[in-house]
């Protein structure tokens, strides 16, 4: 159960994660605005933060008493705090410049002329985009996706603090793991647990070096 709800946790936090870590690279990458270096610093946050204090600004502002988290159950009925959905959701905020800086990388290794090229022949900015960036930068956001994904396996410090260990609701497999570990003869089953995940991030990982790989070859044409 745990394995399955894990698989499910990082996917969500991906597929959600993704596109506004897309608008937040393209726009360190391409546009020059006041706020930028805050924009970057904001970003990058969850990398130096502890990720409790991540679950716990979550919880703040996501909690039913939080700004926002108040307004979503007001509003549409939809709890965040201590569910599946708010286990994926401090996933994708811990991966979340993760995924930015492999698509700003790929980004950054565009050749400009062939969008200012795609610009002089009629193409607006959003053609150009969709045509010409977005298909050179594939490869980057298939990297950033992977390397995004494989890192919410093993997220532990956010996901327990705003959304608890709800054993078949909020319980992924770490925190599986730590709790086997504090039963006594619970060691066995830690240590198949965690057999499990070294096998899932062993996977994760080869996926992410052979995509990157292929972004080399790419770019390298």
């Amino acid at each position: 159960m745990a394995v399955r709800l894990t698989l499910l946790v990082a996917a969500r936090a991906v597929i959600f994660g993704l596109p506004p870590a897309l608008l937040a690279a393209y726009a360190l990458a391409r546009w020059r605005f006041p706020g930028r270096g805050l924009l970057n610093a904001v970003v990058n946050l969850p990398l130096v933060l502890p990720p409790v204090v991540v679950g716990w600004l979550l919880l703040l502002i996501f909690g039913v008493r939080g700004p926002l988290g108040a307004w979503l159950f007001s509003h549409f009925g939809i709890r965040l705090a201590f569910t599946s959905a708010g286990a994926s959701l401090a996933c994708g905020v811990m991966i979340f410049p993760q995924m930015v800086r492999a698509v700003r990388q790929g980004l950054e290794s565009v050749d400009r002329g062939l969008e200012d090229a795609a610009r002089t022949l009629g193409a607006t900015r959003l053609d150009c985009f969709l045509n010409v960036t977005l298909p050179l930068i594939a490869p980057g956001v298939l990297v950033a996706a992977l390397a995004g994904y494989v890192a919410a396996l093993g997220e532990f410090g956010a996901v327990i603090t705003f959304a608890a260990n709800i054993p078949g609701q909020t319980q992924t497999l770490p925190l599986a793991i730590f709790t086997a570990l504090q039963v006594p003869g619970g060691e066995a089953q830690a240590a198949r647990l965690a057999g499990v995940s070294i096998l899932l991030a062993l996977a994760g990982l080869g996926a992410a070096e052979w995509a990157g790989r292929g972004l080399q070859r790419w770019l390298g044409r």
